[in-house]
């Protein structure tokens, strides 16, 4: 866990009005805090991610628990200001040299198929926001080459809202996210076996491990444990409709990289699956 030493500002974006902290190691971090308006479970939707991400291998910002002490509060009005209280909030590292990937810019990113990972979690746990927010990926200049990397996972199940209803009504679903750079991905880069290191690791994940990274989330941000006991679940089952997910994404990728699409014109509508529910209210 993270200790909060330093408060740095306001990032200026994110209808959860994230701030920037410098950590006890030395690193910079965008935090999300409890009392956000969308709620804390758009903190426990982050944490999940981060750890489930790292068990996959996936292209996230590396992220953990961050305590904020009744000190440092004291010393930043601010904070006090926006009704910030002492306790654990969410931080993930603030990536110094990224800028927003934008149109036709996905090719410049050296580890571009590490996208499969990143489109095979969103899959799995129903996070359309990526799919739709051209602002959740990043390129980031590393050593003279770019990396893109994917941020925020506040909305997984299609809300940051979410219930035990929701995971009721998504868990046997499958949708494909068919939308900006999730198309282009699919129809111009990806192959079907840019996912196979992804399917492998998913495989490997345990009942145990979900269920330890369950028991990880702070009880002030899900103090329920019935929902705690749904969310583990939920994740058991699509962990294992992990295979079934990467079979309906093979329909959009073309024949000619190796999946099962035949190539149609630019305003021939989408193939079936394609998801075109817009419903989420917490935009």
């Amino acid at each position: 866990m993270l200790m909060a030493v330093e408060y740095l500002g306001k990032v200026g974006v994110g209808v959860t009005l994230p701030q920037f902290f410098r950590a006890h190691d030395g690193n910079i971090y965008v935090v999300k805090f409890q009392n956000n308006q969308l709620g804390s479970r758009v903190l426990v939707s982050e944490l999940f991610a981060a750890k489930i991400g790292a068990l996959m291998g996936l292209c996230f910002p590396p992220s953990d628990i961050i305590e904020i002490s009744e000190q440092l509060l004291q010393e930043n009005p601010a904070l006090l200001d926006i009704g910030l209280e002492p306790g654990l909030d969410f931080a993930s590292l603030y990536l110094t040299h990224a800028e927003y990937v934008g149109k036709n810019r996905l090719c410049k990113a050296i580890n571009v198929s590490e996208m499969a990972g990143v489109m095979l979690f969103d899959h799995m746990f129903h996070n359309a926001d990526r799919a739709k927010n051209q602002k959740n990926l990043l390129l980031e200049l590393e050593d003279e080459h770019y990396k893109i990397y994917a941020i925020d996972n506040s909305h997984l199940f299609r809300s940051s809202r979410w219930t035990i209803d929701s995971f009721q009504k998504l868990g046997t679903k499958i949708k494909t996210y068919y939308y900006q750079h999730y198309r282009n991905l699919l129809k111009d880069l990806l192959t079907p076996q840019d996912f196979v290191p992804y399917l492998e690791l998913v495989k490997k994940i345990s009942d145990e491990q979900i269920d330890f990274i369950v028991e990880e989330i702070p009880h002030e941000w899900l103090p329920g444990e019935t929902e705690r006991l749904a969310l583990a679940d939920y994740t058991k089952l699509r962990r294992d409709m992990a295979g079934e997910i990467w079979e309906k994404l093979c329909r959009f990728i073309p024949r000619s990289r190796g999946g099962r699409r035949w190539l149609f014109s630019s305003s021939s509508p989408p193939e079936d699956g394609v998801n075109k529910d817009n419903n989420d209210n917490n935009k």
